[in-house]
C-alpha cells in the first residue's frame, strides 16, 4: 500500500470528536456536542407534518417538502441552542438528498437560519446547477454583510443519492461529496466567532418563501458542533447514504404500531392490481402502489420506476435452452446493453475478417441481426457512454488488409440508428477494452496482448479530451500477455485490475490490482495467477470479491503437469484491516476464461466459462450459488463448447444468460427458470 494512502487512513482513523480550539479559545457550548437531527425538528410527535410526504427512491427514503408551506418547514433555533444564542463556531453539516435536474441559472435551498424580523439568511445552503453555495452573515465593528463560500464542479442532479459533509472552521471550508476527496476553500473572511441566533428560525428547502424551494428527496440534515464529521461519516461501504441521525419514518426498518394501531408514517398512494402485467411509472404515478398478484409482490412508483416494497423473491429452479444464435464465425467475447429508447442490443466478436462482427437486437424476445461491422479477429467489445455520447469500442487482434493494426471507437448515430467510424488507436493484439469515470474525468483502458513474440508490453490508459472530442495516451502499464481489465471502486478509492496471463517462458506469474492516487495508476497487490484470463468483482451485501479465471498451467522450466488445464481458479476477498484482498475460496475449473456474477431474488451466483479439460471443448461450464458460509457451491452444470465469454441480462420477460462460443459459430441465449 501507498503511503499517501497509509497516512490518510491513519489520520480518518485517528480523529476524533471532540471540541476543536481556535487561538487558544474554545468556543462556549451553546448545546451539546452530539449530532443535533435539524430534519427531525420539523417531524410532529405522533404524526406526519402536511408539508412533508414521505418517498422511496432506490430502496432509500426521503422527505418531499412542500414549497407551498414555507414557514410550516420552520422551527425556532432555540429548540437546538438550549444553552445560550449562539452558532457554533467549528463545526459540520451532514445532508443526504437526492436532487433532480435544476434549470440553469436557478438556485434551491437545502436549507437556512433566519432572524424572525430580517429577510437575511445568517446561515444557509443552497444548490445550483454544478455548485454549491454556503452562505452566513459576517458582523464586525465596519458592519455586516453576507458572505458566500462556492464549491464549484459539485454535480449532484443524476437522481441518485448523495451525502455531503461540510465542515467549516475559522476560514476553511471543506466539502466532502460520497466521501471522495475533500474540495477546500480558504476565504478572507471566516465564519463568525459569535453569530447571535436570538429570534431565529431553522427553514427546511427554503428562505422562508416558495421561490427557490427545494424540489429533490431529502434524508439526513445534521449539524454536528464542534467535530469534522467525515471521519465519522466515511466507514460504511454504501458511501452514498452513509447514516450519522435520521428520522425515524426514513429509517429502513418501519415504526411498528403498537397492538391494532395504525401506522402514523403511510405512504401516500393509489393501488393498481395486476396479474404480472407492469402498469406506467411516470410523475403522473408518482406514489402509486402496485400489486402484482402473480408474483406476490408490493410496488411503489417513484416517478421513473417502480420501488420493490415487499415482495416474493424469485428463486432459481433451472436453466433451459431459450435460443439458439448463428454467429459470423468463432466469437470470442460477447457484450449486452441498452440503448435508451432504442432497445436491447448483443454485440459479438468474431474470429474470422470476413464477414466481420455483428450486432444483434432483441425484438420479439429473441435476438435478430441489425448491423455488421469488419473487424480483425475481434476478441471483445466494450459499450460506454460520455454525456449523451454512446460509444462501442471494438479489440481487434490482427493487422488490417494493409497491415495496420488497430482497435476501433464506434458512435451510436441518432440520426442513422447505426454505429459508425468515431477513432482509430494503434494497439498490439488487443484483447480487451475497459472504460471508466474517475472524478468526472472519462477513461478507457486497453489490453494489449503481444507485439510479435513480445508478451511483456505496455498496455495504455487513454483519457477523454472534452475539447477535441478523442482519447488520448495518459498512462502506460507493463503487462505480460494480459487479457483482461476489471475497474472497480471501493468507498472514494478506484482500482484497476489487470490479468497477465503469459510472460514468454510461464503462465505462473503475478497479476497486479493498481490504485488511483495523485493522478495515476500506483501498484496496490499483486497475486501470483495461472494464465489469468478473468477478473470479476462483485459485492454480496457489505463484502467485496474479486474471482479470477485461470486458463492453463505451463513453464518452459519445469516438468509439464499430467493436465495444463484442470488448474484452480480462485475468489479473494477484501480484508479491510489488512487492506488487501486475501484468498477466500478455490474453485476447480477447466481452463476457465471467464466469470459472471449475477443474482436472482435474494440469491447470489458466479458462471465460469470452462473452455478446455485436456481433451475436448465439449466441456460443462458451472453455476455456483452463493452458500454464505460454505462459499460458493455447485448448483448447475450447463453443457458448453469451447465457452468464453457469458454475459447475464434482463428483459421484462425475464433473466437470462448469454454465452459465446470460440469454437463454433454458435453462441446460446438460456433463460433462467425461477419458482
Amino acid at each position: 500500500m501507498s503511503a499517501p494512502l497509509l497516512l490518510w487512513l491513519v489520520l480518518l482513523h485517528g480523529a476524533t470528536a471532540g471540541g476543536l480550539v481556535r487561538g487558544g479559545r474554545t468556543w462556549r457550548h451553546c448545546t451539546d456536542l452530539r449530532p443535533l437531527d435539524i430534519l427531525a425538528e420539523v417531524v410532529p410527535a405522533g404524526g406526519l407534518a402536511p408539508a412533508l410526504r414521505v418517498f422511496e427512491a432506490q430502496g432509500v427514503r426521503g422527505f418531499q417538502l412542500a414549497a407551498s408551506q414555507p414557514r410550516a418547514l420552520a422551527f425556532p433555533a432555540s429548540r437546538l441552542f438550549i444553552h445560550c444564542h449562539r452558532f457554533p463556531e467549528e463545526f459540520s453539516i451532514i445532508v443526504t438528498l437526492r436532487v433532480l435536474s435544476v434549470p440553469a441559472k436557478r438556485n434551491e435551498y437545502i436549507f437556512t437560519l433566519m432572524a424572525e424580523e430580517s429577510p437575511r439568511v445568517l446561515v444557509g445552503l443552497r444548490y445550483a446547477t454544478n455548485k454549491l453555495h454556503f452562505i452566513f452573515w459576517s458582523h464586525e465593528r465596519a458592519g455586516s454583510w453576507q458572505t458566500r463560500v462556492t464549491f464549484p464542479n459539485v454535480s449532484l442532479s443524476d437522481n441518485q443519492w448523495h451525502t455531503l459533509v461540510l465542515a467549516v472552521s475559522g476560514q476553511s471550508f471543506s466539502l466532502t461529496v460520497d466521501c471522495s476527496v475533500p474540495k477546500d476553500v480558504v476565504t478572507e473572511t471566516p465564519f463568525p466567532a459569535s453569530l447571535s441566533v436570538k429570534r431565529a428560525s431553522f427553514y427546511l428547502g427554503n428562505r422562508r418563501r416558495r421561490k427557490g424551494a427545494f424540489t429533490g428527496l431529502l434524508r439526513q440534515l445534521v449539524l454536528l458542533p464542534g467535530a469534522d464529521a467525515t471521519p465519522r461519516i466515511c466507514t460504511a461501504l454504501n458511501l452514498k447514504v452513509a447514516t450519522l441521525s435520521v428520522p425515524a419514518v426514513l429509517q429502513d426498518v418501519p415504526v411498528k404500531p403498537a397492538s391494532n394501531e395504525v401506522l402514523k408514517y403511510p405512504y401516500e398512494s393509489d393501488t393498481k392490481v395486476t396479474l404480472g402485467s407492469r402498469p406506467p411509472c411516470t410523475k403522473r404515478e408518482k406514489a402509486q402502489l402496485w400489486f402484482n398478484a402473480s408474483r406476490r409482490g408490493l410496488y411503489l412508483c417513484n416517478g421513473s420506476a417502480w420501488v420493490s416494497m415487499l415482495e416474493v423473491k424469485p428463486r432459481l429452479d433451472y436453466v433451459e435452452e431459450y435460443q439458439n444464435l448463428v454467429t459470423n464465425s468463432e466469437t470470442m467475447g460477447v457484450e449486452v446493453f441498452t440503448i435508451p429508447k432504442v432497445g436491447l442490443f448483443a454485440a459479438t466478436a468474431n474470429r474470422y475478417t470476413p464477414p466481420g462482427s455483428a450486432v444483434y437486437k432483441w425484438t420479439d424476445g429473441k435476438f435478430v441481426p441489425y448491423q455488421n461491422i469488419p473487424t480483425y479477429q475481434a476478441q471483445s467489445w466494450k459499450y460506454f457512454t460520455i454525456g449523451k455520447k454512446i460509444f462501442l469500442a471494438v479489440a481487434n487482434f490482427e493487422q488490417n488488409d494493409r497491415g495496420q493494426e488497430f482497435s476501433v471507437i464506434y458512435k451510436w448515430s441518432r440520426r442513422k440508428e447505426k454505429f459508425v467510424t468515431y477513432q482509430r488507436i494503434t494497439t498490439h493484439s488487443a484483447r480487451d477494452w475497459e472504460a471508466f469515470v474517475i472524478e468526472g474525468e472519462a477513461f478507457l483502458a486497453v489490453v494489449n496482448h503481444r507485439q510479435g513474440n513480445n508478451h511483456n508490453i505496455d498496455s495504455v490508459i487513454y483519457r477523454w479530451n472534452p475539447r477535441t472530442g478523442l482519447f488520448e495516451t495518459n498512462q502506460t502499464i507493463p503487462t505480460s500477455g494480459a487479457y483482461d481489465w476489471e475497474f472497480f471502486t471501493i468507498g472514494p478509492y478506484s482500482f484497476l485490475a489487470v490479468a497477465n496471463t503469459f510472460n514468454g517462458t510461464s503462465t505462473k506469474i503475478y497479476s497486479h490490482i493498481y490504485i488511483w492516487l495523485s493522478g495515476s495508476f500506483q501498484l496496490f497487490q499483486s497475486i501470483l495467477t495461472f494464465g489469468a484470463a478473468d477478473w470479476e468483482v462483485f459485492r454480496i451485501g457489505d463484502r467485496v470479491f474479486l474471482a479470477v479465471a485461470n486458463s492453463h498451467s505451463y513453464d518452459s522450466g519445469m516438468p509439464a503437469p499430467s493436465n495444463f488445464y484442470a488448474i484452480n481458479s480462485s475468489i479473494y476477498e477484501l480484508n479491510i484491516t489488512a487492506q488487501m484482498f486475501v484468498k477466500f475460496q478455490d474453485v476447480l475449473t477447466y481452463s476457465a476464461l471467464d466469470w459472471e456474477f449475477f443474482s436472482v431474488g435474494d440469491d447470489s451466483f458466479l458462471v465460469v466459462a470452462n473452455s478446455f479439460d485436456g481433451l475436448t471443448f465439449a466441456v460443462n461450464s458451472i453455476i455456483y450459488r452463493w452458500q454464505g458460509y460454505e462459499g460458493f457451491v455447485a448448483a448447475h452444470h450447463l453443457p458448453t463448447v469451447g465457452c468464453r465469454d457469458w454475459e447475464a441480462f434482463h428483459t421484462a420477460e425475464g433473466s437470462y444468460l448469454l454465452y459465446s462460443s470460440a469454437k463454433e459459430p454458435l453462441s446460446k441465449v438460456l433463460k433462467l427458470k425461477t419458482t
